[in-house]
């Protein structure tokens, strides 16, 4: 059974008898909620008051000016007092994510089902998918403008063609990785192929489909803020080059704090629902 269920997937949840799960790239912190994980939280609280306390004494005591490093302090006055003028465009900046996102995950998790079930789709569709892996989407930008002008659809498609093939890859994998026991089972109780995907495969597949939405949100997010930079006059990667031409460091900084934040709700939210949904192989 473990032969045939290939590599160890990832895991979400905590192994039996107490030991605390690692959960995805080891950070268990944001997952369990035994003493441990609290300690563990407590501790990068603390870490991260020290970094910014002594950023703040340091700055100060050299006296360097702001349109170098500025102070944590000035970061933060920067995000309270341009809030109101930042706020439309996280606005639109989340609304390309979240629609880009959406179109890509959709085709890329139908692409990963369909060429799992037919091996000479797959032999058709790889070479695209290795394409657009390996092609960076922010040098499309340009002729997507071209096409669609400077409104949010380039932008869109950019994301979308950035996390399709991430959430394929990993989904493929994860559809691939079932045990044919289950599957040879199911079929000896005379089983479709439609309740084999849907009753064994994806559930099967569920912790490898999760990655790839994570790891394709992520892909998403970057793509979508290089091409804001790029072109357009609205969106968070487009006030990082305004306010880098002012030199307006702190309110560049605040964006940087912005979009940090924005990652770490992606890996949050995504670890959750690992948890919920694919907590079982644990």
């Amino acid at each position: 059974m473990d032969k045939a269920l290939g590599n160890k997937i990832p895991e979400f949840n905590k192994k039996p008898g107490g030991a605390g799960g690692s959960g995805l790239a080891g950070l268990s912190s944001f997952g369990s909620g035994d003493h441990r994980s609290k300690l563990e939280i407590v501790v990068i609280i603390l870490v991260a008051v020290v970094i910014i306390g002594g950023s703040e004494i340091l700055l100060r005591l050299f006296n360097v000016p702001q349109y170098i490093i500025p102070k944590p302090t000035q970061i933060v006055t920067a995000l309270f007092t341009e809030w109101h003028f930042l706020w439309p465009h996280i606005v639109i900046t989340l609304y390309e994510l979240l629609t880009g996102f959406f179109i890509g995950g959709s085709i890329g998790f139908i692409l990963a089902a369909v060429i799992t079930q037919f091996p000479f789709v797959e032999k058709v569709v790889t070479p695209y998918i290795l394409l657009l892996v390996t092609t960076p989407m922010l040098a499309l930008v340009p002729l997507l403008i071209l096409r669609f002008g400077f409104g949010s659809e380039p932008r869109i498609i950019a994301v979308a063609l950035a996390s399709g093939p991430m959430v394929m890859i990993n989904a493929a994998t994860g559809f691939r990785r079932v045990d044919l026991a289950k599957i040879a089972l199911a079929r000896s109780f005379g089983a479709s192929t439609l309740q084999i995907f849907t009753k064994i495969r994806i559930p099967m597949a569920m912790p490898m489909i999760i990655v790839g939405l994570m790891v394709g949100s992520i892909f998403g997010l970057l793509t979508a803020i290089g091409a804001e930079m790029v072109g357009g006059a609205e969106g968070l990667g487009n006030r990082l080059t305004y306010y880098s031409a002012l030199i307006r460091m702190p309110q560049f900084f605040a964006i940087i704090f912005l979009l940090a934040t924005i990652g770490i709700s992606i890996y949050i939210f995504f670890f959750w629902l690992g948890k919920k949904w694919a907590s079982w192989e644990a």
